[in-house]
């Protein structure tokens, strides 16, 4: 390990906002331990893909430079909490048993295959979630492409904002000598280590025009650009798959790569938008005690990276309250995010041109349930066997 002391010490209730960043620093760190002297940390100890080949100095370089830029200017506050359940129980974490009993198998980092009774459980929950949006919003519902134009995801400011999660779709240049090329490589490296088909991949592709989506909402302000909502006041919901890279803060169901998630967008004024998020987080929240689960909502903020207004926009989100996660226990010491509850003001509207009668740009807000996360939340608290599930889900998911 390599000890990195810091030019400025980070305060205790800032470790967690450092230790999120480490991984994304450089891909050549595999392991680290935050150095704490009393009530600060001093250094950090890091470990690294072959040590010697390490350039020590551009590593602090970075390293220092996210202190300063993504951590230091952080304000210290404790989240509030706006809720928070009465179910009450014993919670353990399950992916071990999910692995042994082939319910769940690892297949590549941050990417995980799920089996039975999961499926199902998910299904279960996605289509009651669903049915509550269709009742009590008459949600328009949409199935959209995976893929993404990067034009698109460019106008949302995700590319900005958050360019550690990016995942880009690429492809092979399109000329014959190009493919042609590619061939030859790939013939002259027969039965040779992977790593020689992504040296031949790196050298022959680019082209990188659409992006795998970050989130499901983007396709519906896509959809809508440079034009009205279908009415003045719109709901829509999807579920689809979203991709985020999680580098080596990949864990169990917590952190995939690609993941799940219902989504709910709200378009109009914002009376209409702040009104429907409190009233969808109130049947979430009964959803919630429903299945069982204990745990909170609180105010929250994105994990803005690199960017220059980062503290401050993560200040106003949590000042204004503007983001909401609904957080659930999966053992004793750590919980997950399994849903949000945002509100965009005209951030989206403006970006993408979707305005009412032509000229004011529409408020928006989203909810967003990722459905692996629940399941596993419930299955941390209810067991892996169907035959300790409450009775309405298992005679659900039995049918």
């Amino acid at each position: 390990m390599t000890l990195i002391a810091l030019d400025a010490l980070v305060p205790a209730a800032l470790a967690d906002e450092l230790a999120k960043r480490i991984y994304f620093i450089s891909d050549r760190i595999t392991d680290f331990t935050l150095i704490r002297t009393g009530d600060t940390v001093t250094a950090v100890d890091v470990t690294t893909q072959d040590a010697e080949a390490t350039d020590l100095d551009a590593l602090t370089r970075k390293l220092r430079l996210v202190v300063r830029n993504d951590v230091l200017s952080q304000r210290q506050v404790v989240p509030k909490v706006v809720w928070r359940s009465a179910e009450e129980g014993a919670v353990r974490d399950v992916f071990p048993e999910l692995l042994t009993r082939g319910i769940a198998a690892e297949l590549g980092e941050g990417q995980i295959a799920l089996g039975e009774p999961v499926l199902s459980l998910m299904d279960y929950l996605d289509a009651e979630i669903r049915a509550l949006v269709l009742d009590e919003f008459a949600a328009q519902e949409f199935r959209y492409p995976t893929l993404m134009p990067a034009p698109a995801l460019r106008r949302t400011g995700y590319f900005e904002s958050f360019p550690q999660v990016l995942m880009l779709v690429s492809r092979l240049h399109g000329d014959v000598d190009s493919y042609d090329a590619f061939l030859h490589t790939l013939a002259g490296s027969v039965g040779e280590e992977d790593g020689n088909l992504v040296a031949a991949l790196r050298a022959h592709t680019g082209d990188t025009d659409h992006v795998l989506p970050p989130t499901m909402c983007f396709h519906t302000y896509h959809q809508y650009a440079d034009g009205p909502p279908p009415a003045p006041n719109t709901v829509v919901t999807s579920r689809g798959k979203v991709f985020r890279y999680e580098s080596r803060y990949r864990r169990s169901l917590e952190r995939l790569w690609d993941f799940t998630i219902r989504e709910i967008v709200f378009l109009g004024s914002p009376e209409f938008v702040l009104t429907s998020r409190s009233r969808l987080m109130e049947r979430a929240f009964a959803f919630t005690e429903s299945l069982g689960l204990g745990g909170r909502c609180e105010v929250a903020g994105d994990l803005f990276f690199l960017n220059r207004a980062a503290a401050d926009r993560a200040w106003s989100q949590r000042l204004l309250e503007m983001k909401y996660e609904l957080r659930l226990p999966l053992d004793d010491e750590r919980d997950v995010a399994v849903a949000s509850f945002n509100y965009h003001e005209q951030f989206f509207g403006k970006s993408f041109g979707i305005c009412v009668d032509g000229e004011r740009p529409v408020f928006t807000g989203c909810a967003g349930f990722g459905l692996e996360r629940l399941a596993y939340a419930f299955l941390c608290r209810h067991g892996v066997g169907p035959a300790r599930w409450p009775a309405h889900v298992r005679a659900a998911v039995d049918r």
